[in-house]
């Protein structure tokens, strides 16, 4: 009787020392013969040389359904040539009505002989528990992508949280074999460290290392159990396309080892940011107590991000953290919302050289009356800047302030986000809210070093569920 899916892949875990799955991606460009041929010689010399080294293997159907039936046959083959004892997964990303997905999983499953799949979650439960029947076959949920496009959808809030948060609680509920796992992309190390806290127990296969760019450390110090499994990390071209792959796949095998060796399992948030979450607190913008806030609550903690620039130095990585979030996005001027982050915005605007604008609190009554400060021109895209976020509601005074200067307004970035319940205004409105930090996260990294009480932790936590 075969072993649970994940049984089964923890027992080549355990046996290889390994977290590294090894893609089959035999891209045409790349192939010395752009052949079904070519596909098979290619994957079966990838399997020979990285063998021992290997978690799982992961061929991905694209490359091999270009060549019609012809490829679907060699796909097959090409898992029936890995070892015995090796997890296959399928890269395929199924997911249709019910009898539709019945008809991918014997596909899948029966026909090409795959251990596991990637599927959709889109559709709903009925298009996703088929694949789920048999225990030895496991299930690598898409829930937080590693595209840059994953945001589009994956990070709309539903019910106070980010969807690939909803898609995580379903996953945990629909577990009921034992056999589910998601797809949580390294390149987001704190979503993967959200997600690892909401489902403590689930496998993640985490794409990203590699040509994708993701920082390897962060991701597996924010992913792995307390057992030193539960992620499982794919990289394809690095290994397939190196001179030697099955020194790249070694190396590769061993730098994971090393990282999870001498991370800190389940940290957060992600670790590119920890000097300037230690920033936050050396310089007192973070404080806990008791302080009365604006709508007479009563709170256990207070954020003054306007004492960042007391210190050059933090202020800088603050800016830093803004550029590399602003990097993807399209825009023509940064547009700070005053006060808090007209020096933070400016810090952004001198080290990227990207212009920027202010919407005034107050229109000046004398001079130029400007409502705006600063040269733009009717039609162009801004992206509005602030330091935090609770509800986003105190955003849009100036945002409609720059919409009635005839800008356009796609995306709001700040450096905090307190996730509190009911920030759902920003997509119902189609704005898109980019965060560097959480504040979940910066308690959970401040805990882990001790720098804060478990009591001011879970304090501030239940005052931000409480809303």
């Amino acid at each position: 009787m075969a072993l649970p899916f994940f049984e089964f892949l923890e027992q080549r875990s355990r046996e290889a020392d390994s977290l590294l799955c090894v893609g089959l991606d035999p891209h045409i460009r790349d192939l010395p013969q752009p052949t079904v041929a070519g596909v098979r010689d290619f994957c079966l010399s990838l399997i020979e040389a990285t063998a021992p080294f290997a978690a799982a293997f992961k061929p991905n159907s694209a490359f091999f359904e270009v060549f019609g039936g012809e490829g679907i046959e060699t796909l097959k083959a090409v898992i029936a040539a890995v070892p015995a004892g090796i997890p296959v997964l399928l890269d395929a990303k199924r997911g249709d009505i019910g009898s539709t997905s019945h008809a991918y999983a014997q596909a899948a499953f029966g026909h090409l002989g795959a251990h596991a799949l990637t599927v959709n979650p889109y559709l709903g439960e009925d298009a996703v528990a088929p694949f789920l029947t048999d225990p030895a076959k496991g299930v690598f949920l898409l829930c937080k992508t590693s595209n840059p496009g994953a945001a589009d959808l994956q990070d709309l809030e539903t019910s106070g949280q980010p969807l690939y948060l909803h898609v995580a609680q379903l996953a945990k509920k629909w577990n009921t074999n034992q056999n589910l796992g998601l797809v949580a992309g390294a390149t987001y190390p704190q979503v993967i460290a959200r997600l690892r806290r909401a489902v403590p127990d689930l496998w993640f296969l985490a794409p990203g290392i590699g040509n994708q760019g993701a920082d390897l450390p962060s991701a597996l110090a924010a992913g792995l159990r307390s057992d030193g499994l539960g992620v499982l990390v794919p990289i394809s071209r690095a290994i397939s396309q190196a001179a030697d792959p099955a020194a790249a796949a070694k190396d590769f095998r061993d730098a994971l080892n090393a990282a999870h060796k001498n991370g800190v399992h389940g940290a957060t948030p992600g670790f590119r940011h920890a000097q300037l979450a230690d920033d936050l607190l050396d310089l007192d913008c973070i404080q806990f107590g008791e302080f009365k806030l604006k709508s007479g609550q009563l709170s256990p903690i207070y954020l003054d991000l306007r004492r960042l620039v007391g210190n050059p130095a933090a202020l800088a990585r603050a800016a830093a953290a803004y550029r590399d979030l602003l990097q993807p996005l399209r825009f023509d001027r940064l547009a700070a919302l005053p006060y808090a982050a007209l020096p933070i915005a400016t810090a952004v605007s001198l080290q990227s050289g990207w212009p920027m604008i202010y919407p005034r609190k107050e229109t000046k009554a004398y001079g130029t009356q400007a409502a705006i400060e600063g040269p733009y021109e009717k039609g162009e895209t801004v992206v509005v800047i602030d330091d935090l976020v609770t509800t986003g509601e105190s955003k849009f005074e100036g945002i409609e302030k720059l919409a009635a200067a005839g800008l356009q307004v796609h995306d709001v970035v700040v450096l905090i986000d307190r996730r509190a319940p009911g920030s759902t205004v920003f997509s119902k409105r189609g704005l898109t809210l980019h965060s560097v930090l959480s504040l979940p996260d910066l308690l959970d990294y401040w805990h882990s070093k001790k720098a804060i009480s478990s009591q001011q932790r879970e304090a501030v936590l239940s005052f931000l569920q409480k809303g």
